[in-house]
């Protein structure tokens, strides 16, 4: 057992990477939420050994395929290795991976940018990076079957230049009969914070060193993400609850609302926030709805009356507990209370601008 392989747990449920090891009996594993688990050696076992670059497809093919007998050696004149073929493989799985030459030094090194085809479909690709609305190729070309390609280097001062990069498919084979498979176009947005985390760089079946995947057909089906704006976020939510709320009948014309008769509300569950938190460790996302929490808190401080209701459910209080820390140190302008039951449940707080700063 070493550092880098994945580990089953015998006597409990779970496992994961191993990151270390305190003496000669305790191993420090660290689980899928990023957290380290010591346990003693001997109730582990190692399921994944460290060895996970794909190999070339003559030696797939060797280990999938064998033939008897000696073969002879190729000469300059023969054809080119056909696709490889694995049964069972046929489903189209195709995943974008960034990969540290130095995972040591995450924060410095340059960072290599491949396309993994683990299907048993040929590829013709496109690889783009967004300028505006519209996008730039950087690659294209053909990936044969069970196979990566490297499609750019580039160094950290360049990850500005790929938050958002676009990937088109169409998949053959060329050496036999095959189903159709659709073709597909998938647009990415890259959080470049995640290339500065450690945590999120994982082992794969892929690398030999950890690397940061993300999925762009899985099983057959592309993977479709979509974008929203923290204002749109946050509209689409007040129209949400506008449309959910039974509409009061008036009696008489009401004066103008004032910021004390409008009240705010700011979903902070993490789902509402995020599309996608693969990689993020619970105190990334704690830390991310407390950046939330801060930006509305800072836009509205000014506006005595204003009432605030942050929605951040029950669950285990950790968020609240830190909401109201952050009000006590950071917001003396603001009083907070129990947000109404009958309306949000047991999970929101109302914050009150009673002063101006």
């Amino acid at each position: 057992m070493k550092k880098g392989d994945r580990v089953r747990f015998l006597n409990e449920t779970g496992g994961g990477i191993v990151k270390g090891f305190r003496g000669r009996d305790i191993v420090l594993v660290e689980d899928a939420d990023g957290f380290e688990i010591p346990m003693p050696v001997r109730e582990c076992v190692a399921i994944e050994t460290d060895n996970y670059n794909i190999p070339l497809p003559q030696e797939r093919r060797a280990k999938t395929e064998p033939e008897p007998g000696p073969r002879p050696e190729p000469t300059e004149e023969e054809a080119p290795v056909a696709p490889l073929h694995i049964n069972g493989n046929d489903a189209l799985n195709v995943y974008l991976c960034f990969v540290p030459e130095d995972i040591k030094a995450v924060n410095s090194t340059t960072i290599e940018a491949y396309l993994v085809n683990d299907s048993n479909y040929s590829l013709y690709y496109t690889y783009a990076h967004a300028e505006g609305h519209s996008y730039a190729a950087v690659s294209h070309g053909l990936i044969e079957a069970n196979t990566k390609m490297l499609l750019e280097e580039f160094d950290r001062s360049e990850l500005g230049e790929r938050e958002r990069v676009a990937i088109g498919l169409l998949p053959l084979k060329t050496d036999r009969a095959y189903a159709l498979r659709p073709g597909a176009t998938v647009e990415i947005r890259l959080e470049t914070v995640k290339f500065f985390k450690l945590h999120t760089f994982r082992a794969t079946d892929f690398f030999r060193t950890p690397a940061l995947v993300y999925d762009v057909v899985r099983d057959d089906t592309p993977v479709r993400q979509v974008y929203v704006s923290a204002e749109a976020l946050q509209d689409a939510l007040a129209q949400k609850k506008n449309i959910d709320r039974p509409q009061r009948p008036t009696t008489a014309k009401k004066p103008k609302a004032t910021a004390a008769d409008q009240v705010i509300e700011i979903d902070l569950h993490i789902g509402a926030l995020l599309d996608d938190t693969r990689g993020m460790t619970n105190t990334d996302m704690l830390r991310y709805q407390l950046d939330k929490f801060r930006e509305v808190m800072n836009q509205h401080k000014d506006e005595r009356g204003r009432r605030i209701v942050f929605i951040h459910g029950k669950g285990e209080g950790v968020l609240r507990h830190a909401l109201l820390d952050e009000l006590k140190r950071h917001y003396p302008m603001a009083t907070h209370q129990d947000a109404s039951f009958r309306e949000y449940g047991f999970g929101a707080t109302m914050v009150i601008i009673s002063k101006n700063k």
